[in-house]
């Protein structure tokens, strides 16, 4: 059985009754936050806080030497983000309202219910783990640097945007809450869990599996494993992906796919961070971290109840969206270096030139399927390629096929074009103007892309361009 750490940093306990010390803390490991520090003497509390990180300060009110009052103000002071809990014997409202004045997150009393006590530590970990995600994430974007950099280096890149993501991924590597990536096909979600995994220190694999197509059973046979005998079939015991990442992380992609059984499963697993293995009724801990992707919208599919609203909201704690690739076009000449380099390698070719109207050219498609898209185009080119330049004429037939039919199939499914939003229609004279200069745009000024664009000869782009020059 695996001893999971729950939460990464220990909530330590403070009050002179040894007695109630050992109560509450049984009671909170029994619900499972079992990273406890206890403390009997209030004038050691400002030594342990300098001396090790805490999540969470539960503090008695009436104590010796130092009572909870007194020491509050230090706390709030020296250690602003820790949240803490006063615990009194009584049920005063002015000294409750006093304490909340000082600083404090929230007052109790001993014979509160224990469930609601639990409930608040249980709160007060949450919003302490967000305050230092804050601080982080502050310090990252103020100062606009990476810390580790290394981490990203698969991730081919000089994108502003992009270099945020890092900086947000940095900020909340360690934490141990679910992230949940988000992001077309194609876009590299699998680099970014990687990177995750690499940032959170875990000694544990990096184990990945992609979900779609399991259903209920094999889900469970997969992540949770099973003992001998657990169906037919099962001569003998198997763990599952949860155990082979123990101490790691756990990618689980295309998360939309899960079927309704399979997320009451995985929200149990979230929330209680236990499990049972197909064929066994003791219940296995984890410590597993857990990163989840998918390319689907996971707003549309909780609305229309597809997807549970409690595991949607549990999913993000913390959420990355990759945007695509044609939103960060800047990259062009950087990935296409790059795959030219691993084709090489991969076909033991030498990396040839290319011409420098390449990426302009790419630049003109808009890549549905992504990174991964212009991979293949240019594995693609470099198998076929003779000469000492890369040919483009790959690149073309490819762009020409595949814009051509995107814009087939969009006009088949809206029934709109783009003139649909117009009130009023432009003149043919017109909107070829407009058409030729947009192509001009986005071929930045190249005439031989430009023509190819608007699917006509490069002689027939000259001689429209010629017939407007005369005419302005």
């Amino acid at each position: 059985m695996v001893k999971t750490l729950y939460p990464t940093l220990p909530v330590l306990l403070v009050d002179d009754e040894n007695a109630w010390l050992n109560s509450f803390g049984l009671t909170l490991q029994v619900a499972g936050i079992n990273n406890i520090v206890t403390c009997n003497d209030s004038r050691k509390v400002m030594e342990l806080l300098r001396a090790q990180a805490i999540s969470v300060l539960v503090l008695d009110l009436t104590m010796p030497h130092l009572a909870g009052d007194e020491l509050l103000p230090q706390v709030v002071l020296d250690f602003p983000e820790v949240p803490v809990i006063i615990i009194t014997g009584l049920d005063q409202v002015e000294t409750a309202v006093s304490c909340m004045k000082l600083g404090a997150y929230d007052f109790f009393t001993k014979v509160t219910e224990e469930e609601r006590l639990v409930t608040g530590v249980k709160r007060a970990i949450t919003f302490g783990l967000l305050r230092r995600e804050n601080s982080s994430l502050k310090e990252h974007f103020l100062k606009d640097e990476l810390h580790n950099p290394d981490a990203f280096s698969h991730i081919i890149t000089h994108n502003k945007s992009m270099r945020s993501i890092f900086q947000y991924i940095e900020a909340i590597a360690t934490t141990g809450e679910p992230v949940l990536i988000t992001g077309e096909t194609g876009s590299g979600k699998e680099l970014f869990a990687q990177a995750i995994h690499s940032l959170s220190g875990r000694a544990g694999e990096f184990v990945a599996v992609n979900i779609a197509g399991l259903d209920g059973t094999m889900l469970a046979d997969t992540l949770f494993g099973h003992k001998k005998g657990a169906f037919s079939g099962a001569d003998q015991s198997r763990k599952g992906l949860i155990a082979t990442a123990t101490d790691g992380s756990l990618f689980l992609d295309e998360i939309g796919d899960l079927t309704a059984q399979s997320q009451v499963k995985l929200l149990r697993l979230i929330q209680e961070r236990e499990y049972y293995a197909l064929g066994s009724d003791i219940a296995l801990s984890t410590n597993v971290r857990m990163i989840f992707a998918t390319h689907q919208n996971l707003d549309s599919l909780q609305e229309s109840g597809e997807f549970r609203k409690d595991l949607f909201f549990r999913l993000r704690t913390h959420h990355v969206h990759i945007p695509p690739l044609r939103e960060r076009l800047d990259d062009l000449p950087l990935l296409l270096d790059y795959f030219l380099d691993e084709a090489a390698s991969r076909l033991n070719k030498a990396k040839p030139a290319y011409p420098n109207e390449l990426p302009i050219l790419l630049g003109t498609y808009n890549y549905p399927g992504n990174v991964r898209e212009l991979q293949s185009m240019v594995f693609d080119a470099l198998s076929k390629h003779r000469s000492r330049t890369l040919s483009m004429d790959v690149f073309k037939k490819y762009i020409e096929s595949r814009m051509g039919t995107a814009n087939d199939i969009e006009e088949e499914v809206t029934g709109e074009t783009v003139f649909s939003i117009l009130g009023t229609l432009p003149t043919l004279k017109a909107s070829g103007r407009l058409l030729v200069k947009e192509a001009l745009h986005r071929s930045q000024g190249n005439q031989a892309i430009a023509a190819q664009m608007l699917g006509i000869t490069r002689q027939a782009l000259n001689w429209r361009l010629k017939q407007q020059s005369e005419k302005d």
